[in-house]
């Protein structure tokens, strides 16, 4: 079993930026891909970024692409995004999710694990 926790959500202007984290327990997750979805008031929850287990392949969609940069640090089992510029319509609910399997596939089909969500809001 794998848990996982966000951590640096919060309420920021436009143009600013923050810094998310996940951090994992439990079972290992360094052969696995990580990503971030989000889900805003009302929408589907959409996929966001992901990264692959060694950091070497990652995928934006492309409203955040420029913007927002996904990492990972498999020695403290921890996935990050940090996101620059952000607009109002960042705001939702980020979730970190982790997949046993490789690639960075944008279905949340696709994560076998989830984390309870950290919010952002971005203030105009």
């Amino acid at each position: 079993q794998v848990h996982l926790v966000e951590s640096g959500g919060g309420l920021v202007q436009a143009g600013g930026s923050l810094r998310l984290s996940c951090a994992a327990s439990g079972r290992t997750l360094s052969n696995g891909a990580m990503g971030w979805f989000r889900q805003a008031p009302g929408k589907e929850r959409e996929f966001v970024a992901g990264i692959s287990w060694n950091g070497g392949a990652t995928r934006y969609v492309d409203s955040v692409e420029v913007r927002f940069t996904i990492s990972r640090d498999n020695a403290k089992n921890t996935v990050y995004l940090q996101m620059n510029t952000l607009s109002p319509e960042d705001t939702a609910v980020y979730y970190c999710a982790a997949r046993l399997g490789g690639g960075t596939p944008p279905s949340s089909r696709n994560y076998d694990y989830w984390g309870q969500g950290t919010q952002v809001t971005v203030s105009s």
